[in-house]
């Protein structure tokens, strides 16, 4: 059961250009952005530069879109979290039925300019990552299940093959697998983020792994993911997607996530805290001793993943034949 929502916030300024901005979660939006135009990177053919680059800001302002939705839907949980009730909805600061204006605006543009400029695949494509998202994601499952970032996850994952359609009119193995990896890459991801944020999610009644199977079920599950993700990781290099600097790079970073997921196993991250003595600020993101192994596997999953797709965007862009590196 949510907890019982706050009054509705009445405005006490009026919005900013900065407030509709951080409807669509810019920070979200980049990476979407990279993955998808590694996909694009990684598909080859001879799609016109103007034509990606549109297909790219299509992305980002279906990505953007989809947020805005969810902002306006979230309004009142986030409300009740320290991490999110400063976002504008909540704050009051735009009002929930004009995120829900934009976001519908956005995502409709999005897609009717993928469909018109690019193909049918991608822009198909695209629109199953908004109503994902915004409506199996958002309305359904973020409120319902402890798996709501599991399943949630493939609307995060699947930009690397919109944006393989959008270059080459379809999606193959090779497109699937760099999903693949970001949608196991998101349960340990989030998972992390949640074990030291737990306080805020059963304040919002937001049935997280921690909130409803414990913490030390949470980490041994992250650990699990870590193990089937570190192999999957390797795999693009031996598709002949990735290459040596690939396989390197992703060796090295399964290592390393594993080796700090196993060491979150044994932590105390997310175990019941000692209440805060009266008179202790504490700040907004002030991480706890024994809860920092999970904020440095929740910092290096952002690396690994980064890495492993600026590593195929290095050897796949032609970056080391300009270099004479490569023929």
């Amino acid at each position: 059961m949510l907890s019982e929502a706050p009054p509705a916030v009445l405005p006490t300024e009026a919005a900013r250009w900065q407030d509709y901005l951080s409807l669509l979660k810019p920070r979200v939006m980049s990476l979407v952005v990279f993955t998808a135009f590694t996909g694009l990177v990684c598909a080859g053919g001879n799609l016109n530069p103007l034509l990606g680059a549109v297909a790219i800001l299509c992305i980002a302002v279906g990505a953007g879109g989809s947020a805005a939705l969810n902002m306006a839907y979230d309004a009142d949980i986030d409300a009740l979290m320290r991490r999110t009730r400063r976002r504008a909805v909540p704050a009051g600061r735009v009002q929930a039925a004009d995120a829900l204006a934009l976001g519908i605006a956005l995502s409709l543009f999005s897609v009717g300019i993928m469909a018109v400029a690019i193909n049918l695949l991608a822009a198909g494509l695209l629109a199953f990552t908004i109503l994902f998202y915004a409506v199996v994601y958002t309305l359904w499952l973020k409120r319902r299940t402890p798996q709501n970032i599991v399943i949630g996850g493939l609307a995060g994952a699947l930009p690397p093959a919109v944006g393989w359609a959008a270059a080459s009119g379809h999606a193959p193995l090779n497109a699937w697998l760099l999903v693949a990896i970001i949608f196991f890459w998101t349960p340990p991801h989030f998972w992390a983020l949640s074990l030291y944020t737990s306080g805020d999610y059963a304040e919002a009644g937001v049935p997280m792994m921690p909130v409803v199977k414990g913490a030390a079920s949470t980490r041994r599950q992250i650990l699990a993911y870590a193990l089937l993700l570190a192999p999957l990781g390797l795999a693009p290099a031996f598709t002949g997607l990735g290459g040596p600097i690939y396989l390197a790079v992703s060796a090295l970073g399964g290592i390393g996530l594993v080796a700090l997921a196993a060491r979150l196993v044994m932590s105390h991250a997310g175990d019941p805290a000692p209440p805060v003595p009266a008179g202790v600020k504490q700040g907004l993101y002030d991480v706890r001793a024994d809860a920092r192994p999970a904020r440095d596997l929740f910092a290096f999953s952002l690396l690994y993943l980064f890495s492993l797709f600026a590593a195929l965007l290095i050897e796949r862009s032609g970056v080391l034949a300009a270099l004479g590196l490569r023929p």
